[in-house]
């Protein structure tokens, strides 16, 4: 068909894998006018898939290069409506696809199209080709260190909140990496990465919580989740030692592909936090710490990120010496800043942040709320926070079931009775890549 003057038409891509289905699309769409792409932003992808493996500025500059496109803009949601009713075009083209997978996205566009007055024009589907399925192998077969490693700040960057969780071991990073909740707008939370966490790692190996699981034990458990995952990985060093062995260690952890570390401001030897003064702990001095991360950084990819932990409020020092140690980190090169708290009350840590963030909006701020855990993510995104870690739960709910199922398989001399509240072999297998 020949081209309509002054006609506009709009189409929504990601192409976090450019293929041939798109430029189908694209040729068919440009028939009807002037062709003005909304191209998904990293933030808008990962509500519902995963961050794609090309930015979205690297993404821009592929679509800039396919003739016929006119207008190219950022799709900030995953629903078209908020675009349609800016642009008003006269046609909207989508793949018919979306009758099948996205009845609900379909819904609530067609009553959008019908306000605006916009025909809707659906291609076919082209066969044999799948965006999602070639995402997923080329992240399984191309999740190079690098990839990886860059993917935390990038999602940082695109204004996503991220949820990490706790992963002592490669089975319980592939249950994170593979679960997550639909909302019933369609939207689909999951977790964006791992934690890697020094109690979780020596609680696991029946040692103490006091730095003496080495870092390359700590780094092999790492590699493995690595082999059947995708996602960024954040490790704890905690007080990451002398500075000399902190250096050496930043080059060694970048070269796995975690993307960050997080370093807290003790000395000594180390006791785990949520003691609290209930043992001796002693913070290291502003001016030692501030060394300790300018060592780190001197050593740092552009993409790796050192984040300053600061145990002021552990310590039960005021909110003025956590804020004092967070300006004097980040003068030293920190990437983003973690307030930590043993109180189950949230209040001071919220307050912490609303003075932070006013004099640092854009830097990333970390929150663990192992104690004041009634807090809801909304809050902690109101309050400024970019990435919350949830830091144990997954190796702490571990314990109760396999004490429940052993002390079951005594009480009654057989296993019949416990089978109900396991995982089947099935499922076991189904969940382990490769199995079939």
């Amino acid at each position: 068909m020949k081209k309509q003057k002054n006609k506009k038409v709009y189409i929504g891509l990601s192409i976090d894998i450019l293929h041939h289905g798109h430029i189908n699309l694209i040729n068919k769409a440009k028939k009807y006018g002037d062709l003005i792409v909304g191209l998904y932003t990293d933030k808008a992808i990962t509500t519902h898939k995963q961050l794609p493996l090309i930015s979205y500025e690297n993404r821009k500059k592929i679509l800039k290069n396919i003739s016929g496109i006119k207008r190219i803009i950022p799709q900030n949601e995953w629903e078209y409506c908020n675009n349609l009713k800016k642009i008003k075009p006269d046609f909207m083209v989508h793949g018919d696809d979306w009758k099948f997978n996205e009845t609900k996205l379909r819904t609530k566009t067609l009553g959008t199209l019908k306000k605006i007055g916009t025909k809707l024009i659906e291609i076919p589907y082209t066969k044999n080709i799948s965006s999602s399925g070639l995402n997923e192998r080329m992240f399984q077969q191309n999740m190079l260190p690098n990839n990886r490693m860059s993917s935390l700040k990038r999602m940082i960057e695109s204004g996503k909140f991220c949820r990490i969780i706790e992963a002592h071991s490669p089975l319980s990073a592939l249950i994170s990496e593979k679960i997550f909740y639909e909302k019933k707008n369609g939207e689909k939370i999951s977790f964006d990465g791992f934690w890697s966490s020094s109690l979780t790692d020596s609680a696991l190996r029946g040692k103490p919580d006091i730095e003496v699981i080495e870092i390359n034990q700590r780094l092999s458990n790492i590699n493995e989740i690595f082999d059947v995952t995708s996602k960024p990985l954040i490790i704890d060093v905690d007080t990451g030692g002398k500075p000399e062995h902190f250096e050496i260690n930043v080059k060694t952890i970048q070269r796995y592909g975690v993307s960050a570390l997080i370093v807290e401001d003790k000395k000594g030897l180390k006791k785990n936090s949520l003691f609290g003064t209930e043992v001796k702990q002693e913070q290291e001095s502003i001016k030692a710490f501030s060394k300790k991360i300018k060592v780190g950084k001197n050593v740092s990819d552009s993409d790796f990120m050192i984040i300053s932990r600061i145990e002021s409020l552990i310590l039960n020092k005021p909110i003025s010496d956590a804020y004092k140690r967070a300006c004097e980190y980040l003068n030293a090169g920190a990437d983003a800043i973690m307030i930590h708290s043993k109180h189950k009350s949230p209040k001071e840590v919220l307050k912490f942040a609303d003075i932070f963030k006013r004099k640092y909006p854009n830097v990333p701020l970390v929150a663990v709320p192992s104690s004041y855990n009634k807090i809801r993510e909304t809050d902690l995104i109101n309050s400024g926070f970019n990435i919350v870690i949830y830091a144990n739960q997954l190796l702490r709910a571990s314990y109760p079931a396999m004490y429940k199922t052993a002390l079951g398989i005594l009480r009654n001399g057989r296993s019949f009775e416990i089978e109900k509240s396991l995982l089947s072999i099935k499922e076991i297998l189904e969940l382990i890549p490769g199995t079939k």
